[in-house]
């Protein structure tokens, strides 16, 4: 976990971060296996932009679905990719302003020294959607750590761009669970989607990373009950620690069936789909009830065919899309300073930049949660 800065020195402290190195060792993503640790310079703000010291970064599913080269990240013969190589990967990190740009502390109402993350898209401001506020829908669809113009955080240091929006962090929360904010606000907006109502009967069908912030974040809404689902026995036990109030290990029982026995044979009143996996979309269709609310919110490395007969003649459901954090930053970090979400239950193990290719591995092999690779 990143160091907590509660009780430090706060002149020491701020000496000490607005020293700023000239060269910097990042990580770079040049193609799917292809994570390279590289020394480069530091950059400097310009005008409106920031620079801050990275805390911590996590490493996210979809950096392992890039890392393994899904094409939706690197592309196919046919078809471009999201991610602009070769460039610094990361976009879950926050850390300390070092030095700020003309306008800048005005702009985001930031000082030196202060704890802050950037949400994960920086906006055109200027397509249809981000001038009706639908940043996440923005054309360009610029996202720290797969664009090159906006690196992301698995560096030492890391730069804001002018159009970044900033928030500050509290300080009681440490720079692991800084890190936690984008993915946590992914979850919020996800569940939003949900509409859920009191008494409803909520599945969170995946407890990784995510799945675990929306199973607290569900718990807001008043449901009779939230069910976990999951493939891996410890994280059923973290998602009961978080607040589930049933989980179901898919591999050992008939989770539909469970499902349909506790809601007299109807089915949930809303699905969150977070597993990734073909089969968690075929098992959303069968366990929702009619009329229910499938909210689709993970990242898949190939195609998945459904059966649209289930959605619209034999069901009429509500098929909601989710993609990252509208709006979500502000009410995330107020819910985690209250310890409303508790992400600490899911920080695992850190690693310094050095030893990427550990912390990609622990991330790929799923037997520990959120990874953080701490910059020296």
């Amino acid at each position: 976990m990143g160091e907590s800065l509660t009780g430090v020195d706060p002149i020491a402290q701020h000496e000490r971060r607005t020293a700023v190195a000239e060269t910097m060792l990042a990580v770079f993503a040049h193609g799917p296996h292809d994570y390279r640790v590289e020394e480069v310079s530091v950059p400097q703000p310009g005008p409106g932009e920031v620079l801050i010291e990275v805390g911590a970064c996590g490493i996210c599913a979809s950096d392992v679905k890039a890392y393994k080269g899904a094409p939706i990240y690197w592309g196919t013969e046919s078809s471009k990719g999201f991610i602009e190589g070769p460039v610094i990967a990361g976009h879950e990190y926050g850390g300390r302003v070092v030095a700020l740009g003309e306008g800048a502390a005005e702009r985001h109402k930031i000082a030196i020294g202060d704890h802050v993350v950037a949400e994960q898209l920086i906006p055109c401001y200027e397509c249809r959607f981000c001038k009706r506020g639908q940043f996440n829908m923005c054309v360009p669809h610029t996202i720290f750590g797969f664009k090159r113009w906006a690196h992301g955080g698995l560096a030492k240091y890391n730069l804001f761009p002018v159009g970044s929006i900033v928030h500050r962090v509290p300080e009681q929360l440490t720079d692991g669970e800084a890190a936690y904010i984008e993915p946590a606000a992914c979850a919020w907006h996800a569940v939003e989607r949900g509409n859920i109502q009191p008494g409803d009967v909520v599945v969170v069908g995946g407890a990784g990373n995510i799945g675990l912030c929306m199973i607290q974040i569900a718990k807001l809404y008043d449901p009779s009950l939230v069910v976990a689902l999951a493939t891996k026995d410890y994280r059923l036990e973290v998602a009961r620690q978080v607040g589930a109030d049933v989980r179901i290990n898919v591999t050992k029982e008939d989770a539909v069936q469970r499902v349909r026995d506790l809601t007299e044979g109807y089915g949930c009143d809303v699905y969150i789909e977070t597993s990734g996996q073909e089969s968690g979309v075929h098992q959303a269709l069968a366990m929702i009830r009619k009329l229910g609310t499938i909210v689709e919110f993970s990242v898949f490395k190939e195609p998945v065919v459904a059966d649209w007969n289930v959605i619209g003649e034999q069901k009429e459901l509500n098929i909601h899309g989710a993609h990252a954090s509208p709006n979500a930053y502000e009410p995330v970090i107020e819910a985690m300073a209250n310890r409303l979400i508790d992400v600490r239950p899911l920080l695992a193990g850190s690693y310094p930049l050095t030893r990427f290719d550990d912390a990609i591995a622990a991330a790929m092999s799923g037997a520990v949660l959120k990874t953080l690779v701490v910059p020296e």
